[in-house]
């Protein structure tokens, strides 16, 4: 169902966001999207199918695995140990998981949280004909018999999953919680996001769970993990659209991240590089002219969030399938609610 205002000129709106989303819509894997003005739903809803085989729609209230989207938790998880002076940014890596080989003493955790570490990434350390899922003591395991980097820490920016998955376990040595468990207690449970989880296979389950497809040769078949599905910090969480907008409300204030946080998690560390967007990374987010965004895409999800601070406008479009790439179609949506 689509929420808005009612006036002719919000009819066309709503019209506009149907063609937009129209690919998404029918017996396929389908999407929930939310536009958010103001703190208020002026388009809350779900297009398609969350499980083809059992037929079930996608809607508000579908959970889907967020992929790198997760990243933005993962660093306010750092921010707020650092907020309680559990940690410092400037530690070394190296301090805090000292199985690292020595030539990571100088990267610190500020710059994982930018990807400016120069770590490799774990997935090309994957030995060839791995089919169990990995974990994130798995990656710490072969990033510390990798005495190699690409860079001098700070010297270039480089995506890096690894360090994400590195600054989730950081999260446990200095909180002395699991990962799971601190992101229930000082984000999930104060911001009522309810039904967010990171999912561990063989903990809690997702509630209203969206299964990833991929299309091979003109059909969707499942595919919705694969060996690297089962590490956490850079992106394990599983959401909703309405659990979202919960999160992109706490952003407006100090409510969980104080203001000296949310400037270092907004504020441009780097220039993007290697990447098809041009943007500067903060900490868990891409700054692109007047917006903050973030997008996750794993084998079956492609999902992003793009907010407009200065309009108190934000666009989220969550999706249980390999293609599209949702940014731009979310930048079209937005664009007759920045006028």
């Amino acid at each position: 169902m689509i929420f808005l205002a009612g006036t002719a000129g919000c009819t066309n709106r709503t019209a506009a966001v149907d063609r937009l989303m129209q690919k998404y819509d029918g017996d396929v894997p389908g999407a929930s999207l939310l536009i958010l003005k103001d703190g208020k739903p002026l388009v809350r809803r779900g297009y398609g199918l969350a499980n083809l085989e059992q037929h079930e729609k996608a809607s508000p209230a579908t959970n889907y695995r967020l992929a790198s989207v997760t990243k933005q938790f993962t660093a306010a998880a750092i921010l707020l140990l650092a907020q309680d002076g559990r940690l410092k940014l400037d530690d070394s890596i190296r301090h805090w998981l000292p199985s690292l080989p020595a030539n990571t003493d100088k990267v610190t955790l500020r710059e994982l949280l930018s990807h400016t570490g120069g770590l490799i990434d774990y997935e090309d350390l994957i030995p060839a004909g791995t089919t169990e899922q990995l974990n994130d003591n798995d990656v710490l395991r072969m990033l510390s018999a990798t005495p190699k980097s690409y860079f001098t820490p700070g010297s270039a920016y480089r995506y890096s999953n690894s360090g994400y998955v590195l600054l989730g376990l950081v999260v446990e040595q200095a909180s002395g919680e699991s990962l799971p468990a601190f992101l229930q207690q000082r984000i999930f449970r104060p911001l009522h996001m309810d039904h967010t989880l990171l999912y561990v296979r063989g903990s809690p389950e997702v509630s209203h769970r969206a299964y990833g497809y991929s299309e091979e040769n003109g059909a969707w078949k499942r595919t919705d993990q694969d060996v690297t599905s089962a590490t956490r910090g850079d992106g394990g969480i599983y959401s909703s659209i309405d659990d979202m907008a919960k999160w992109d409300a706490a952003l407006y204030d100090d409510r969980l991240l104080s203001d000296a946080s949310r400037k270092v998690a907004f504020s441009p560390h780097a220039k993007v590089t290697g990447e098809p967007y041009e943007a500067s990374y903060g900490s868990g987010w891409r700054i692109t002219g007047d917006t903050l965004w973030h997008s996750g895409e794993s084998i079956g999800f492609r999902n992003v969030i793009v907010r407009w601070p200065r309009q108190h406008l934000t666009v989220i479009l969550l999706s249980n399938r390999n293609d599209p790439e949702p940014y731009r179609t979310a930048l079209s949506i937005a664009e007759p609610f920045l006028h």
